[in-house]
């Protein structure tokens, strides 16, 4: 697996996205934890979750305790993984997002990830979304308060502007190193985030970026570029997918949601997956 750089640390190229494994749909504990091991056996390193992953309104953190789980019954080897999870979102229990972006929540939910995941130190913290209600340098200055208190080792923002991002690295002094925002072939709007993000050399961490759980298994179907560059090469267009937003810039580090083994297995190929330059022009017109 080839790596890339977050913080001061090598991370896999791809990561896995563990929203799939705890919502509404989301499968049997047995097949989520076969889900996790798979990708820890292809050399997965970075593991994305969020304390809002979760369906019923009595399991917040749901994903968090689950990847615990899973990596504390791996047989290999798991302290080179990195797992980032977020705080900021709330899910009530009927489906619905809501927002709380005060200092005195970011901070207790904090407290409460780093005890499911059962560290001293949660490897990245990010602000999940803006809260409308609460103003950024508040949320963010929560981020800073958790970084300076050693609770966390890095600290990013999801869902933000350039200026977001701009404001949260003052914010954080100088230290903020991630930004999660969504982009895939169907969602292009974050690209100025990304271009701001490789100038100034903080990952870039793609959410849905096949398109969202729902969509992911239509992407070749939707966006024939992508399909027919898979067949040239003889891999599925979700793999064509993860390797031309690779191509995007070396900060880009993919993080695709999976509930399969065999789903997360075709992701991690991609970071071997090279396209030529012709190709990814023909994907970037799609």
């Amino acid at each position: 697996m080839r790596t890339r750089r977050l913080g001061d640390v090598e991370v896999s190229a791809i990561g896995l996205g563990g929203m799939p494994m705890s919502i509404e749909g989301r499968p049997d504990e047995e097949r989520s934890i076969a889900t996790i091991h798979a990708a820890l056996d292809a050399g997965i390193t970075f593991i994305d979750t969020a304390d809002a992953y979760h369906r019923d309104a009595g399991e917040v953190g749901h994903n968090e305790s689950l990847i615990a789980r899973a990596l504390a019954s791996y047989g290999g080897d798991t302290s080179g993984v990195l797992v980032a999870t977020k705080g900021g979102h709330l899910r009530p229990g009927d489906g619905s997002w809501t927002l709380d972006g005060s200092p005195e929540y970011l901070k207790r939910a904090c407290d409460a990830s780093l005890k499911r995941l059962g560290v001293d130190a949660i490897g990245l913290y990010q602000f999940h979304r803006p809260d409308p209600k609460v103003p950024y340098a508040e949320s963010v200055g929560a981020i800073r308060d958790l970084l300076d208190a050693g609770k966390i080792r890095f600290a990013g923002i999801s869902n933000a502007t350039v200026s977001q991002i701009r404001d949260a690295n003052g914010i954080l002094g100088g230290r903020l190193v991630s930004v999660q925002n969504q982009f895939s072939p169907a969602f292009r709007s974050s690209e100025s985030e990304l271009d701001f993000c490789a100038e100034r050399e903080f990952a870039f961490l793609p959410w849905s970026p096949l398109g969202g759980i729902a969509k992911a298994g239509e992407l070749g179907s939707r966006f024939a570029a992508f399909a027919e560059v898979g067949r040239a090469h003889g891999v599925s267009p979700q793999q064509v997918c993860l390797a031309w937003e690779l191509a995007k810039a070396p900060v880009v580090i993919p993080i695709p949601g999976a509930s399969r083994p065999e789903t997360i297995r075709d992701s991690a190929a991609a970071a071997e997956l090279t396209l030529s330059p012709e190709e990814l022009t023909r994907l970037d017109a799609v």
